[in-house]
């Protein structure tokens, strides 16, 4: 059996890369999906269906079609592993968690301890609480042992 893990969240440091690899090392049956990372074509996705004067208008189709990326991938995930930075508010993050938490699919929480309060929540509905990606990289190994 190979596991499929969802990869969401914050995009300004290697971290997804750090738990991909970790589990490589590990020979782990593990695929890896994620959303569109690259900010410049994720904020144009929705460029295909016209001009927009209005930034809303811009980000509410470029949202949309970015959707449908995520909603399936979340959809067909064993297990969503959503890291909230420490420099941005990654709202799409907490908007992920929320859809697991709607779909049943277990999800993982990876942030440091200083934003536990604004992520009580999230952390509440959340399988595990990370702060490394080492530790997600174990508790992955764990869920695809055949002991």
């Amino acid at each position: 059996m190979t596991f499929k893990v969802y990869l969401s969240g914050e995009i300004h440091t290697d971290w997804r890369d750090q738990i991909i690899q970790g589990c490589r090392a590990q020979n782990l049956a593990i695929t890896f999906t994620s959303a569109n990372t690259d900010h410049e074509s994720s904020d144009a996705a929705g460029d295909v269906l016209g001009h927009e004067d209005k930034g809303f208008w811009r980000d509410h189709k470029s949202a949309k079609v970015n959707a449908i990326r995520t909603k399936t991938l979340i959809g067909q995930c064993d297990v969503a592993i959503i890291r909230f930075g420490d420099k941005y508010k990654q709202w799409n993050a907490a908007f992920d968690a929320g859809n697991c938490a709607a779909l049943g699919k277990p999800y993982i929480t990876l942030h440091s301890e200083d934003i536990i309060h604004p992520l009580k929540e999230v952390d509440a509905a959340a399988m595990a609480w990370a702060t490394t990606t080492d530790q997600v990289v174990e508790i992955l190994k764990y869920v695809v042992s055949e002991q």
